[in-house]
């Protein structure tokens, strides 16, 4: 037989903050685990709420706002209802008018990810929808909180 290859080493993405998300009883498909589309929303929730608690976001305004163009997530493990989780962010890519955020589903205090995913957020004018530059806020809070 021939020799063993050594394996790369494995290296976790960057994720510095985490967002508690707590499974509802609806969570749970006829299977009794999340459903998949509930990771979704959990990663969205979490990009969202923490984009209007630390970086200035509104909304209802009239200032830009993020559309996801782009998102994705690969299964490693299930999870059911009452399992409280977490969603870890962190920065793939960050662009002038995008954002590429890298996202983790992780069992509270779990090391190991039940999942992950990626959204692409395009910055655009509210009433044009036409891309323009990451808001400074957005962009300042991104590059202190999540970039370091």
């Amino acid at each position: 037989m021939g020799e063993r290859m050594p394996q790369p080493a494995v290296t976790r993405p960057h994720r510095p903050e985490r967002r508690p998300f707590t499974t509802r009883w609806n969570d749970n498909d006829q299977y009794g685990h999340v459903n998949n589309t509930v990771y979704y929303e959990a990663m969205d929730t979490a990009v969202n709420t923490w984009m209007i608690e630390h970086a200035g976001l509104d909304p209802h305004g009239d200032a830009p706002i993020g559309l996801v163009v782009s998102s994705s997530c690969e299964f490693r493990a299930s999870a059911s209802f009452p399992e409280p989780l977490e969603v870890a962010l962190g920065i793939e890519r960050l662009g002038s008018s995008s954002v590429t955020w890298s996202l983790g589903i992780h069992r509270a205090g779990d090391d190991e990810p039940l999942a992950e995913g990626r959204f692409v957020h395009v910055f655009v004018d509210a009433a044009t929808r036409r891309p323009v530059p990451i808001p400074t806020g957005i962009r300042s809070a991104i590059e202190s909180r999540l970039l370091a």
